[in-house]
């Protein structure tokens, strides 16, 4: 048989082919398939069929699902792949051309799946030689139903992951304090251990056999803030409890021995530089002190937080938290139809809807959560106890978890336009009466003897913590974000995706705590301004008066009898002053 014939052949069996499968659907392009490329021999057909995996087109219909990295073969007078145009007829030699194409698939920036076609034609000569060109290369977007369900998978991994982290939350506030503190400590590690990470395995290159003691430094560091930092604190905590002052003759050696691991530190990290690689360690050590400053340096006085009260450490977390969700949620049903401008560069998929979505979300979870948490005194009670074993927490409460009748002060009214103030619910109009600002009464509309002086508001039943909540809640919407946004920052100069994988759906502990560092230290500073301003207590009193000589402990209690008896005289004159 000639090859004309062989080619005519094929032909007609290629046309019996598309006219049966014409009615079967397709992978949304037109690409019709035998089952065999005609070989040259029939000894080249199976060698040929074998190494190229070729697959019939019904074959090819059954198995409709995106195929990776498959040949198929197309005969000579195959005319159906149009958008290749893979197919070439050569009259002059009249030899047979056969054409492969291969498949391969995969997603681009957006996620969409594209399937991209190869097409090679080939054309048989004497012997084995054979002469290969490439014809051209296809790429086009598939639609595909497992995409979608990627996204709900993901979506119910990471709600799932987000309430076994809020059971974790509320199992650990149960437990108690040193609990907690030993629950923050882990985190900063597990936080420290993900950021010098990055660079780690970014240089990893360099690092190798060529940095000694490199990973060993870097911990060293780590250990010297941490002993710094809650040695402090630990030393604060005896001090305002007698019953452990007798380990404040230990107190003493706390910082020469933090003193000496420094420099242990700072020696280890000079010996170990290389003349070749001097500018990169460098670089090196600056971002470790950056690292331990956003980690161990914004949570130096977490654990403060936690023993001035368990409501200090978890309503500031939980308002980051409701700060997230509302923002999600309102970037999702409203992101970029008012503002059409992203909200910042370094993470393009904020918006300013969801940025205010989220505000004022935040603003009304915190009110409503800080009020419910007022009423528990484990929340709300100071401690200064160290128990494995926690028990019932009692105390006088401070004013600020009494419910109260909150005046606002009229300047404060100064500052917003009169119409939006007449909006507030609660505000009352005074005015005064011709003119005279001794006489002030509730303003009467269309009374012409009545002139506006100031608004008042009086909010009865509240409690003020409610008001601190709001304050709380205002950086957690404005400033608390931009941790996350440098977090963004740092990802996108290393060309990663997430911290880590520690946590299912949401990725590692920074990219959940990344906010949450400048939010505990605003804490601490919110609650030494505003709420307890004055940091003295009787405990620390007597520790400080038993660090005393023995003449300046009689000194010192001849000042005090004077002061008391001069406080004495000052109250029974008030009282008889009274009528």
């Amino acid at each position: 048989m000639t090859l004309r014939q062989r080619r005519k052949r094929t032909d007609d069996s290629n046309a019996a082919t598309m006219n049966d499968d014409s009615s079967q659907s397709t992978e949304d392009h037109n690409i019709t398939t035998t089952n065999t490329s005609v070989p040259l021999e029939e000894k080249k057909q199976a060698s040929s069929t074998t190494s190229n995996h070729k697959i019939t087109a019904s074959n090819r219909n059954s198995n409709n699902s995106t195929q990776e990295n498959d040949s198929y073969s197309f005969s000579a007078g195959s005319t159906s792949l149009a958008e290749a145009d893979s197919v070439a007829h050569d009259d002059e030699f009249e030899v047979m051309t056969a054409t492969t194409a291969t498949t391969t698939t995969s997603r681009n920036n957006d996620g969409v799946l594209m399937k991209q076609i190869l097409c090679r034609e080939s054309s048989p000569f004497e012997g084995d030689n054979t002469v290969t060109s490439t014809a051209n290369t296809v790429t086009r977007p598939v639609v595909t139903k497992p995409h979608d369900e990627h996204l709900i998978r993901k979506f119910i991994t990471r709600m799932f992951a987000g309430l076994f982290m809020v059971f974790g939350f509320c199992l650990f506030l149960y437990a108690g304090h040193v609990y907690i503190c030993a629950l923050i400590a882990l985190c900063e590690l597990l936080l420290f251990r993900e950021l010098v990470k990055v660079r780690y395995y970014a240089f990893f290159h360099i690092i190798e056999e060529t940095i000694p003691l490199f990973r060993t430094t870097q911990w060293m560091w780590f250990a010297v803030a941490i002993f710094y930092t809650y040695s402090d604190f630990v030393v604060e905590v005896i001090k305002g409890n007698p019953d452990l002052h007798h380990l404040l003759t230990y107190s003493r050696f706390l910082p020469p021995a933090a003193f000496m691991l420094y420099s242990g530190t700072f020696v280890l990290t000079i010996a170990t530089m290389q003349t070749g690689h001097i500018k990169f360690q460098i670089n090196q050590l600056c971002w470790t002190i950056v690292v331990l400053c956003l980690t161990v340096g914004q949570l130096k006085y977490i654990m403060h937080n936690v023993y001035n009260g368990l409501i200090w450490f978890a309503l500031p977390i939980m308002l980051v938290v409701f700060n997230d969700s509302g923002a999600y949620i309102a970037g999702m049903t409203c992101g970029r139809k008012f503002v059409h401008r992203p909200f910042i560069n370094l993470s393009p998929n904020k918006t300013w809807e969801g940025f205010i979505g989220g505000g004022i979300f935040t603003m009304i979870a915190g009110w409503y959560l800080s009020g419910v948490m007022a009423q528990f005194t484990w929340m709300t009670c100071p401690t200064n106890r160290f128990s494995l074993f926690p028990d019932k927490l009692e105390c006088d409460l401070d004013p600020i978890f009494h419910a109260a009748s909150n005046i606002f002060h009229p300047q404060i009214f100064d500052i917003f336009p009169v119409a939006f103030v007449k909006m507030i619910p609660g505000v009352v109009d005074v005015c005064s009466v011709n003119g005279d600002a001794s006489m002030l009464t509730a303003c009467v509309s269309g009374e012409a003897t009545h002139a506006h002086h100031h608004f008042e508001l009086v909010v009865k039943g509240v409690f003020p913590i409610q008001i601190h909540a709001l304050g709380l809640a205002l950086f957690a919407s404005i400033v608390a974000p931009f941790g996350g946004f440098l977090a963004s920052g740092i990802k996108r100069a290393y060309g990663i995706k997430d911290f880590g994988s520690m946590i299912a759906g949401h990725g590692g502990m920074m990219d959940r705590f990344d906010c949450q560092f400048l939010m505990a230290l605003y804490t601490w500073v919110h609650y030494n301004t505003f709420v307890k301003m004055a940091t003295v207590s009787v405990p620390k009193m007597i520790y400080m008066y038993n660090l005393l000589k023995e003449h300046e402990q009689v000194e010192f209690l001849e000042k005090i009898t004077e002061m008391a008896a001069e406080t004495s005289i000052q109250y029974e004159y008030a009282l008889d002053a009274a009528p």
